[in-house]
């Protein structure tokens, strides 16, 4: 057992002088088979310390659930930091951004519409307390001092950016040592006066997220942590991408330079992120600052460790940089090879349409006024709506018009396409021909993981109105994707629970009878799954190439690999290794457009986008 604390100038391991030189890993990110490999690379670029937050939604999808397996298994991600003699910073949030759905935050703390977020509000304080202590209790008995790898526990992320509420902070950090937290409690906000004023109480360690001029970052800093280690707890070493923008990335001599200013200072520093992963499923978050932006499902962030795990120049980089400071081991890891090129017709396609009369898409269920996603008790994925159109006094066009869509709909009339309604086009408003029957197939694309609009329902947001008349007696149906995934044998997961946002199955029956074969050479007119069986001789990581399909998601037994879009930037789906298996896959896609492509190619290597370079 060891001892950490904060000394007068250095954080302090049994009293030696310590500098922490973390990365950021965030084990609901990775493939659970694949933990090992990441720690141990961290290491091997220098690194002595693993950062990672703790996702909220991921472990308790619903209020009262606390899922701890397979790819949640927080306690065995420690031990693995442990087992490679490094130790680990653990931020729970309960807020955490992250690019992730709703910055963790799970979609059903909103029913109540009192509930009030990130303050002292009781309703909201008596369900983050119910999430803390499970987490705690997973944390505490591996913190260093009882012989564990936890040196560090953040308090909230980033708050002096949001608000100013010490009442909230000092219940968090009372509730935390409640629970048996003994190491050093930090905050992190961005290196400005009043969000380092705002953003922390006294007895808390600041520290600052940031990617540049890090000597004029670290004297504000500074100011505001007078004693004690400076660290950059956050250091950006990559960004993030939007669907529809650019793939970004950062000059790697510019954040080596970077990195080695914050070393030459004395800092010590978490590596945001060492290795990014991917967004699997639905996890995926989005921004809001004046225009709706969904993130893409890979997190490769430019990181040193890219979306597979390969190394980058930027390892390497940062790795001699790193090598000036401190011990760096003699062993690298082995760089990229071509993944497999390999190819799959699709042999059996299922309509929307059948899955949901066979009613192997789920139940549909009632509402006067049109319901939105939350109500029904949905919080990720597709609800499909539907409602009578009142009889036309003539034959002229019809206006529809939501108060807000949130985020993507395709109108139809009698089961033909009308037209796509997007929110980061602020559309509202669609013209309809006439017609009996209206259906409105509506993606949640990503709740917002910061700001203001956290929290928000998703699905159709009233005041439905035909011609300014509001339409009336709707019904909807959420998506059970996962039913129907396995009524096409796409069901035999090898490991999940990656997808912390995965839809519940309850749905009867199968939609074998209801589904056609395929010649495998027809493209697929969506909304529509469809099914193809891949071979592989062993598993091994796999790039899926989506360039020539329209807007949907993909599963691979069971698994969801998460969104793709032909808006790009992105092009291909990182497939991990350990979800396959020796011989006969199951591979599912759910074509919301249309897919020039009648099958399955996968490609030898990523393609993430553009650049602007």
């Amino acid at each position: 057992m060891s001892r950490f604390t904060i000394g007068a100038t250095d954080f302090e391991l049994d009293g030696r002088p310590h500098r922490v030189l973390s990365g950021a890993l965030h084990y609901f990110r990775v493939h659970p088979a694949q933990w090992a490999d990441r720690i141990h690379k961290a290491r091997l670029m220098g690194l002595n310390t693993i950062e990672t937050y703790v996702a909220w939604n991921a472990h308790s999808p619903q209020r009262g659930d606390f899922d701890t397996t397979e790819g949640l298994d927080l306690g065995r991600f420690l031990d693995l930091v442990a087992a490679e003699g490094m130790h680990a910073i653990v931020r729970p949030g309960p807020y955490i951004c992250a690019e992730w759905d709703g910055g963790g935050l799970p979609g059903w703390l909103f029913d109540d519409p009192a509930v009030g977020v990130r303050r002292s509000e009781p309703l909201y304080l008596e369900a983050v307390d119910e999430f803390l202590r499970r987490v705690y209790e997973i944390v505490a008995p591996r913190q260093v001092d009882s012989g564990g790898p936890v040196v560090l526990v953040q308090i909230e992320n980033e708050y002096g950016a949001y608000g100013d509420d010490s009442a909230y902070l000092r219940h968090l950090v009372d509730l935390t040592r409640a629970s048996g937290i003994t190491v050093p409690l930090t905050t992190v906000d961005q290196p400005t006066d009043e969000m380092l004023e705002a953003g922390s109480l006294p007895e808390l360690h600041k520290t600052g997220s940031f990617g540049s001029r890090a000597d004029e970052r670290l004297a504000t800093l500074r100011r505001h942590q007078p004693t004690g280690p400076l660290m950059c707890s956050e250091f950006w070493d990559g960004w993030f991408d939007h669907w529809g923008e650019h793939h970004h990335t950062t000059p790697v001599a510019e954040a080596a330079a970077e990195l080695d200013a914050l070393l030459a200072a004395g800092a010590s520093v978490n590596i945001y992120m060492f290795h990014g992963g991917t967004n699997f499923g639905f996890t995926n978050g989005a921004n809001h600052k004046g225009m709706y932006q969904s993130h893409v499902t890979s997190y490769d962030y430019d990181a040193p460790l890219d979306e597979a795990g390969f190394p980058t120049e930027k390892f390497f980089a940062f790795r001699e940089v790193i090598a000036r400071y401190a011990a760096v081991p003699d062993e690298v890891p082995a760089a990229a090879m071509p993944a497999p090129v390999l190819e799959a017709s699709f042999d059996t396609v299922l309509p929307l349409r059948d899955a949901v009369a066979h009613g192997t898409a789920g139940p549909w269920r009632s509402a006067h006024e049109v319901p939105t996603m939350d109500s029904l008790g949905r919080y990720t994925g597709f609800t499909l709506y539907r409602v009578g159109l009142p009889v036309a006094a003539g034959a002229s066009p019809r206006v529809l018009s939501f108060g807000e869509v949130r985020d993507r709909a395709v109108v139809s009339v009698d089961g033909v396409r009308v037209g796509v309604l997007q929110r980061d086009h602020h559309d509202h408003a669609i013209t309809l021909p006439a017609g009996d029957v209206l259906e409105v197939l509506v993606e949640d694309q990503g709740r917002v993981n910061y700001g203001v609009r956290i929290g928000e329902a998703k699905g159709l947001i009233g005041p439905a109105l035909l011609d300014g008349t509001p339409l009336v007696d709707w019904q909807a149906l959420p998506l059970d994707l996962d039913a129907v995934v396995a009524s096409l044998g796409g069901g035999g997961a090898v490991s999940t629970a990656v997808d912390a946002t995965r839809a519940s199955s309850g749905a009867a029956g199968s939609a074998v009878d209801t589904a056609r074969a395929s010649s495998g050479a027809v493209p697929l007119a969506g909304p529509v799954f469809a099914h193809a069986t891949l071979h592989v001789d062993e598993p091994v990581d796999l790039y899926l190439d989506t360039s020539s399909w329209g807007k949907g998601v993909v599963w691979v037994n069971g698994f969801s690999l998460g969104r793709y879009w032909s808006r790009g930037p992105q092009h291909t789906l990182y497939l991990p290794g350990e979800q396959l298996r020796a011989g006969a896959n199951d591979v599912v896609v759910f074509e919301v457009g249309a897919a020039a492509s009648a099958g399955l190619s996968f490609v030898a290597r990523p393609d993430l986008g553009h650049t602007e370079q």
